[in-house]
């Protein structure tokens, strides 16, 4: 049985965004591999150290593959990588994508703690901000995201580990929770770097669900609800919110995948075993294959939350399948 007419544009426009998706995931794993290619210094000269002979030099680059014209060694890497081989660590020799799969869980835990707390957190504040828009807590609001957002994150991060650690006492300003945490060690080690990633992204989210919210207030059956004698939350949280989804939806999905992919800092500040520390410390050590591994990775995260966001949003307004 065919699917329905009506859901053959979403379809279509599902298949057409993963094509796409694919697509740019191409163009940067060739921005990738070249920008790791034309780094500075010869990286088999940098990983047996200066004292290696150039004999012992030449068989390292050999068994690496770096004798190879720079589009063979191109294309090995990409066909190992479909077939789920992303190469030795030149660091240790172990596969990086067991290095990978110890380090992807941490960091997806810490972006998922943090969104959790984000994202109610943004909506609710964009809903009163709405809903007393002009006032003093819509003033305060944005004044006190908007600081929050001007800081990098180092900077906060150093701050709340100043006061709530050092200061205070009352968490630990090292989020590595070792071998075998139980889930409490887990959240409790996070919370720093998790409101420290919150602080962030809550101003981009809480704008936007205001600004999508007082957007609509102004429209016919908006107006109508508020003659029928309904309240101004019931009319923004019944009314507004449904019909403003859409916008909201795609800036929430941009900064979750931020909080995936931009975790780099953080995960650097607080010592946490995650993608981001793992792809600092294979920089330091010209550890290529790992660079390279994460890179692809935060960017294939990145295209795929942009691609759920798409839908996401068309799914609760599919009005935008016929853009005027």
């Amino acid at each position: 049985m065919s699917a329905p007419k009506a859901d053959r544009p979403i379809l279509r426009m599902i298949l057409g965004r993963l094509g796409i998706g694919v697509f740019t995931l191409f163009v940067i794993s060739i921005i990738i591999f070249m920008a790791v290619s034309l780094l500075p210094g010869d990286i088999a000269q940098q990983v047996l150290g200066q004292s290696a002979t150039p004999e012992t030099v030449a068989a390292f680059r050999r068994e690496l593959g770096l004798d190879q014209p720079l589009l063979t060694r191109y294309f090995d890497w990409i066909l190992g990588i479909l077939h789920g081989d992303f190469g030795q660590s030149l660091a240790n020799g172990r596969p990086v994508a067991e290095l990978l799969a110890a380090r992807l869980g941490n960091t997806l835990f810490l972006a998922a703690y943090a969104a959790m707390i984000a994202v109610p957190f943004s909506v609710l504040l964009g809903l009163l901000a709405a809903l007393w828009r002009g006032r003093w807590f819509d003033r305060i609001a944005n004044v006190s995201t908007l600081t929050a957002i001007s800081f990098p994150e180092f900077f906060i991060a150093y701050i709340l580990m100043f006061w709530l650690s050092v200061r205070m006492g009352w968490l630990p300003s090292i989020a590595d929770p070792g071998a075998a945490p139980s889930l409490g060690d887990m959240l409790t080690r996070t919370f720093l770097p998790a409101v420290t990633l919150v602080l962030v992204v809550t101003a981009h989210m809480m704008r936007m669900t205001r600004a999508a919210v007082v957007n609509v207030l102004g429209a016919p059956y908006v107006v109508m609800a508020r003659l029928k004698g309904a309240s101004r939350w019931r009319v923004i949280t019944r009314h507004a919110l449904p019909n403003a989804l859409a916008p909201i939806i795609n800036v929430i999905a941009l900064n979750v995948a931020w909080l995936i992919t931009g975790v780099v800092i953080v995960e650097v500040v607080f010592v946490f075993p995650g993608l981001g520390q793992l792809m600092v410390d294979s920089v330091s050590n010209r550890d290529m294959p790992v660079v390279q591994a994460c890179a692809l990775i935060f960017g294939a995260v990145y295209i795929l939350l942009n691609l759920l966001a798409d839908v996401l949003a068309i799914a609760t307004n599919p009005r935008l399948l016929h853009p005027r």
